[in-house]
């Protein structure tokens, strides 16, 4: 007699995406999501993270806290996991800018502000992260960098030091937990053109046709983009790639030359360099 076929299902993936109320995060959750990743959407905002789990659907989860607060990242971790059975992914975007002033003028609060929320907070959220995936065999997790870390871009001293700090801490724990099933990778975006970068244009606060003509690409990036990047770290096609820090910049970093990178300020209104 035949026995009946054996139904078997995995358990679905989930990540957890930090500073995920907007811009990146959110566009990376999104996608991750239509992916079949159960997401546990993470800001400071707690509107926000609510309002980005609800546009995701049934099964997603909001988990607000400030990831410079070990207390809160242990609580939003453990709910995480509570509530979505498991954890495989985790993606550290929470940021915030400097503030843009040169170093004589850049107040001590923000640059440490700078450095609790970037440092601090990758490093309570990978810890916390890191032991509950250890307990299910493994996972991934992709920080956040910059081009402001790997270039000097004067006026950004705390944001670029910050972001070189995450750097550098990806290879660390690439190599430390490596052994225990974990990757740790690093996205390095260039220019992204998320609303909060646009309202900035908008005001005339960024440069835009000189960060296009900067890059060899001649365009900023699309926050979908630097998305596409992160999920493809995660993901099983990156299985033999750990502790890299990925570049999605347009070519930005390789551009060295003392003229204009890409032809295409040209065609911007007032962009004739």
């Amino acid at each position: 007699m035949r026995l009946p076929d054996v139904q078997t299902t995995e358990p679905a993936r989930v990540a957890l995406v930090t500073g995920a109320g907007a811009g990146i995060g959110l566009e990376t959750a999104r996608l991750l999501a239509s992916q079949g990743y159960r997401v546990a959407i993470n800001d400071i905002d707690a509107a926000a993270a609510a309002s980005a789990a609800a546009l995701l659907g049934e099964g997603h989860l909001a988990v607000a806290g400030d990831v410079a607060d070990e207390s809160a990242v242990s609580r939003m971790v453990e709910e995480a996991v509570a509530r979505l059975g498991r954890l495989d992914a985790l993606v550290n975007n929470a940021g915030i800018g400097d503030g843009a002033f040169p170093a004589l003028e850049q107040s001590y609060a923000r640059f440490r502000r700078t450095f609790d929320v970037h440092v601090d907070g990758a490093f309570n959220v990978s810890r916390a992260a890191a032991r509950a995936m250890i307990a299910t065999g493994g996972g991934a997790i992709v920080n956040l960098s910059s081009i402001a870390g790997m270039v000097a871009i004067p006026g950004r001293i705390a944001y670029g030091a910050a972001k070189s700090a995450i750097a550098m801490m990806t290879r660390i724990l690439a190599c430390e937990w490596a052994s225990q099933g974990i990757r740790v990778n690093a996205v390095v975006p260039g220019y992204v053109r998320t609303a909060l970068v646009e309202n900035l244009i908008q005001q005339d606060k960024i440069d835009a046709n000189g960060i296009i003509a900067r890059t060899p690409m001649g365009r900023m990036a699309q926050p979908k983009e630097i998305a596409a990047a992160i999920a493809f770290l995660l993901s099983p096609a990156a299985s033999y790639i750990t502790g890299a820090a990925l570049p999605v910049d347009g070519g930005y970093l390789a551009f060295g030359a003392p003229f204009p990178a890409s032809p295409a300020v040209d065609s911007l209104p007032g962009g004739k360099m």
